[in-house]
């Protein structure tokens, strides 16, 4: 990779925090955009710039302003506005593009797992009068109108005062990392009956199934979204790594 090179990492995910150390350890120039406000204790070694932007065009116009040269989307697996918005301006500024994805949970043997597309199908497989813990984003509630159990219990890593949009809504406040042990500890005095999250894979997220499984407990996964358009995609940070000493 040659000095002339200007790397745009769109971070949200462990991956990211990897890719940016490995780049600053060797030297490289990057910039950090985040699309929203970090999770977590685990700083990155470059401050990130808060960056959302309203269409693909606009971050196309962000991009070429900026003179990046190679972009790399470590983001959350399941941005899917940020994940379309940087596939779309890329390809039209003709930038290398990276998409780096860690594997999903295999839900192969699992009898109390059901997967579901998204939240509203995921809240119509849920009983009856269910205890529901949910880490499905507050932007999610919307689509729980209709909710069939007797409390949704949805987890938030960062505090604030903001009012469920419904009467059945629980907030449930919690710093991370969480191990299993904590999690199953949790789960039994909050009487869960299900567990709703969505399918992001790695080991960070994994305690709260892990604790599910040990207290027999349903749990609805919900599936990414869909890839769009042909993205060259990897799974790890050395790959990663490897394809931008190509560049």
């Amino acid at each position: 990779m040659g000095d002339e090179h200007h790397i745009l990492l769109l971070a949200g995910s462990s991956e990211a925090r990897g890719i940016a150390e490995a780049l600053s350890a060797r030297g490289l120039r990057y910039t950090v955009w985040l699309s929203e406000p970090p999770r977590g204790p685990a700083p990155l070694p470059q401050v990130p710039q808060l960056r959302r932007f309203p269409d693909a065009s606009a971050m196309q116009a962000a991009l070429a302003q900026k003179g990046f040269t190679a972009l790399i989307d470590a983001g959350h697996v399941f941005d899917r506005t940020a994940r379309e918005q940087a596939t779309a301006a890329a390809t039209a500024l003709g930038l290398p593009f990276l998409r780096v994805e860690r594997p999903a949970w295999d839900t192969a043997g699992q009898l109390h797992w059901q997967t579901a597309p998204d939240v509203a199908s995921a809240n119509r497989l849920i009983p009856q009068g269910a205890r529901v813990f949910c880490t499905t984003g507050w932007d999610s509630l919307t689509d729980y109108a209709g909710f069939r159990g007797a409390v949704l219990m949805l987890r938030q890593t960062r505090k604030h005062d903001r009012p469920a949009p419904y009467p059945f809504v629980e907030l449930m406040f919690g710093d991370p990392p969480f191990d299993a042990q904590q999690e199953e500890a949790l789960f039994a005095k909050l009487g869960v009956d299900v567990l709703v999250c969505r399918n992001i894979g790695g080991a960070a997220s994994r305690p709260k199934l892990d604790a599910a499984i040990a207290l027999g407990l349903d749990v609805i996964l919900l599936d990414r979204p869909a890839r769009s358009g042909r993205l060259h995609v990897v799974a790890d940070v050395g790959t990663a790594l490897n394809w931008v000493e190509e560049l």
